[in-house]
Parts: structure tokens; sequence; C-alpha cells
């Protein structure tokens, strides 16, 4: 018999978002905190631009607010980016309590105070950051904290599978009750039990062939939740990131957006400027106009990258700010104080997700999304720089603060769950299937579904998804599951959503561009999608026993 856990509640992710939750719920009570690979391998780490809020005499607020709406396009809900905007300068002293060493400088009265950045789509100086690397401060620090807390727990290496939902296990009443996990070190499913479960799971851009994140950005949360009748939302706003370094042995290496806020300047191959054909803002203009431009350059060009140029600025300074993109490039061959750096766009941000409400509820009783792979109407049809991480935090205090009031109305109970079944699979000498899949699935919606879109391109990508997941739901059906073989079998089911909302969406609109409808519709709508009894994933083998 596979192992029995029992939590009161249970995190899946160990991001910023999962760390958040997990350290704003009071330390009497247990809570599990789980990690698909070792701990701070997600997207988090790899965060580097910072965290937006207002922290300036100069800004305001609703200047911030603003900032949003209009980088949002139309699809903003102005009372989640208010509860978020407003939880900026809160959310900064949280993290700072905890540890995360923002840069600071000096007034002209001599106080220390935070040093602020400017990145795209921000008309104010509002970014808090850690040198270039802000996400790995907030996680290390996080981290440490977690790992002091007595009734937490963290478990590295486990992937989980699915949700357990009461009326799927034909138990009385509804809701989540935890999930079954994969230990990918014993290979064994195990049983996590929880009066309340939050999705942590980060985002979906590994659905791409050229991405910004980690291997693990692989849609788990998403996939899972819609598995367990949650909706989904603006799956179509998938974020390219305009500048990732091109070079063969930079794998997904960012080159953040505040080098463009601190002057930095997009370059063609000759050397002429681009960006202001294309936006009054040139380069701090929204991240969707940047990549769309540097998209269309290098196709009009036949170019294999273009340059961010940051050689006319003080290379002390670039030194000082920016070490860790100085020392990488400089490990390349590439001196950023004297050669531009060669970027090209990549997936970096799904803006859509599993819909929630203010305090991070799903569909499903006792189940909350924060992060990623939550859909909260912040973003919009396009992310603003660094209001991620925010979200992140804003969300977790207040899913949280949630989870509290309601086990002081409803105290835990356990209840017996069936356990995971593999009496009739067997093992697969054929993994090939899941590597060739994986790679095919990966260059057609690169193709097919990236930053510029049409119809017929959309439909060919629609067709072949359909087959596609009917081979991987046939595989999973007969033999032992795989991290790799959940991984794909998540990564298609959301390939097929963004699919969905993208055909459903008959305009162009923020980071979705579709070349048949160029044009904003005048009523801005989101595109929600709700699960079916009749789509295949409700179809697939659940495979516990009682």
């Amino acid at each position: 018999m596979s192992a029995q856990h029992r939590f009161d509640v249970l995190i899946l992710g160990s991001g910023a978002a999962g760390l958040a939750t997990a350290l704003a719920l009071p330390e009497h009570l247990s809570v599990a905190l789980l990690s698909k690979g070792p701990l701070a391998a997600g997207a988090t780490s790899w965060a580097q631009g910072g965290i937006a809020a207002v922290l300036d005499g100069d800004d305001h607020l609703d200047n911030h607010i603003q900032d949003t709406l209009a980088a949002g396009a139309g699809l903003c809900h102005p009372d989640i980016v208010r509860q978020v905007v407003e939880g900026g300068p809160g959310a900064i002293e949280w993290l700072a309590a905890r540890g995360v060493a923002f840069d600071q400088e000096q007034s002209s009265d001599g106080a220390p105070r935070y040093h602020l950045t400017q990145e795209g789509g921000h008309g104010h100086r509002r970014i808090v950051h850690a040198a270039d690397a802000t996400g790995k401060a907030v996680e290390d620090s996080l981290l440490a904290e977690a790992q002091r807390r007595p009734r937490l727990t963290v478990f590295e290496d486990h992937l989980a599978v699915d949700l357990l939902i009461r009326e799927k296990l034909n138990l009385p009443g509804s809701g989540c009750v935890g999930a079954y996990v994969l230990n990918t070190l014993t290979e064994q499913v195990e049983t996590f039990q929880a009066t309340h479960t939050v999705l942590a799971t980060g985002g979906a851009s590994k659905v791409y062939l050229y991405t910004s994140n980690p291997d693990g950005a692989t849609g788990d949360g998403i996939a899972m939740g819609w598995r367990g009748g949650c909706r989904v939302a603006n799956m179509e706003f998938n974020q390219f990131h305009p500048t990732c370094l091109y070079h063969p042995e930079a794998k997904s290496f960012l080159i953040t957006e505040a080098l463009r806020g601190e002057g930095g300047l997009l370059r063609l191959p000759s050397g002429a400027r681009f960006m202001d054909r294309f936006h009054p803002q040139a380069e701090l203009a929204p991240r969707d106009v940047v990549a769309r431009a540097i998209d269309h350059e290098m196709k009009r060009l036949g170019a294999d990258c273009l340059y961010l140029d940051v050689t006319h600025l003080p290379a002390e300074r670039l030194k000082h700010h920016f070490p860790n993109i100085f020392a990488r490039c400089l490990e390349l061959g590439i001196d950023i104080t004297k050669a531009p750096i060669p970027v090209v766009p990549a997936a970096h941000y799904t803006c859509g997700g599993l819909v929630t409400d203010s305090r991070g509820r799903t569909d499903v009783p006792q189940l909350y999304a924060v992060g990623e792979c939550a859909f909260t109407g912040l973003h919009g049809a396009n992310r603003m720089a660094s209001n991620s991480l925010l979200e992140c935090i804003v969300f977790a205090k207040a899913a949280a603060e949630d989870i509290v009031r309601r086990l002081e109305k409803a105290p835990s109970t356990e209840t017996t769950l069936p356990s995971w079944d593999e009496s009739r699979v067997t093992d697969s000498d054929e993994d090939v299937v899941i590597s060739h899949n994986w790679e095919e699935l990966r260059r057609f919606m690169w193709d097919y579904v990236g930053i510029v879109r049409t119809d017929k391109r959309l439909e060919r990508a629609q067709h072949r998804i359909k087959m596609l997941r009917r081979e991987i739901h046939e595989y999973y059906a007969h033999h032992r599951i795989s991290g790799d073989l959940l991984e794909l079998r998540n990564l298609a089911l959301v390939a097929e959503l963004i699919i969905e909302g993208a055909l459903a969406r008959k305009e162009s609109r923020g980071l979705h561009y579709n070349k048949d409808y160029p044009e904003c519709s005048e009523a801005p709508r989101d595109t929600v999608l709700s699960p079916s009894p009749l789509r295949l994933d409700a179809l697939a083998s659940h495979r516990w026993r009682t």
C-alpha cells in the first residue's frame, strides 16, 4: 500500500506563491509544501527584474493602477488591480522582514531608501530589486524561514498526478481533499489528504519551443484544476519576453527589461534603432509591442536575432546593478560594456489560468490557486513588468487568511481515501513516444500559436493537438506513470486550452495578435472556458482502488 499523508493544508509548488502562502499561515497548522524537483528549481529563482510597488513620494497608487490598466488593454479587473497595487508597499515590507535584501541607496537627506528602477509600461521608477537576481533573493529568504517552521514539512521530488475531488471519488460532500502525488525518487504514488489545497505550480511557457522559463513550467496546476472541475480564462494571452539571450550555450537566459529601463537601446544587425517606428515609448513600450516588433523585424530581415545595446551606459553602473547578466554574458565571450547583446523573444509568462476570486478561491470548494497558474484579473491582455511577484505575495496572504477563517468555522476532519491502483497497467518499453510527442507539441505551438497568429495556423494546431492528446491518453491509461509522462499529459491539455482560447477571440488585443482580425473589438471580454464531462481529459482513467 502506498504512503498516506494527512495535513491541514497541502501546497503544490515551492516558488514565491507557494512559500508565501505557507509562511502566511499560522505556525500551529500542519502544512505540506511540495516541490516537483529540487527546491528553488522553479521560475521564481530565475526572476531578474524586481517587484513593482509605489514607494517614491513622487509616485502614487493611482499611477500604478492606471499603468497596469493601460498595459492590460481593457481586460484588467479594476477591483483586483487596486487590491494588488494597494498591497504593494506592505508586500515589500513583509518580504524585507523575512530577510530579502533589496538594493538601497541614500536619499538627499542621507537616509537609506530602496533603489527603484523603471521597466516597460511603468510611468515611474517603482521597481524594487535585489541587483538583477530579485527572484533568487526572495526564494532563498522564504525557503530559509520555511525550513525553520516545525509544522511545515517540505517534500522535494514530489510531482502531483491529480487532485482528489469528493464527487469523482464518490465521497459525500463536495470539494478537494488533497492529491495523488508521484514520488519521483521511489516511483511510487502517495496520497496526500488535506482540508485545503493550494495550487502554486507556476505557468506553462514550456509549451513553446523557445522559453525563458525552467523545465518545470509545464502547466501542471492549470491542467489538474481543469480536470478537477475548474474554469480557465484568457489562456490565449501568453507573454513573450522580448529579450532572451541568443547563444547556443545560453539555455533560457533572460535579459531583464530593467536594462531597457536604464537606457538600453534595441538595434537591428545594421546598428539602426527601430522601436520608435512601433510605439511612442520606443524601448519602454509594453512587452507585447516590443516582442512583436522584434519578431517582425527578424522575419522581415531573415535575421537570427537582434541586439540590445547598453555600451553607452556607465560600465560600473552596469556591473553594479546587473552583475549576473554581466558575468553570464562575459562567460560566453560578450562584454556588455563594449558589445551589444544578441537577443530573441521567448515565451515568458502565462497571463491566463484557473479562475479565482479575490481570495484565491477556485470553482472547486477547498481548492485555491495562487501565482502564475491563477487567473485573478490583474494582468488582463498583457502582464506589466514586475507585477507578477507582487501578485504572488498579495494573493498568498489573502488565500492564507481565507483558509484560516474557514478552518476556524469547520475544523479539519479525516476521510478514508482510495489508494492509487496500478494493478492493470504495465511498464512501457517505448518511452520514445513521450520524447517525440514532447518535441512535436512544442514545435507546432511555436510555429502556429506563437507571437503572430492566423485562423488557419490555429486550426492546424487544433487538429494536431486533438490527435496528440488521444495518443497521450492511450499511453497514460495503459502504462505506469513517470514524471515525463505526467508533464507531457499536462502540457498537451494546456496547449489545447490555449488554442481554444485563441480561436474564440475574434480580435487582436494585447498579447494575442491574429492577422485575420487585426483590430480590437469595442467590447472587451474575457475568454472563459468551462470543463465538460464529454471532453477527453474527463474520460481519463483515475486508477484508484477502494
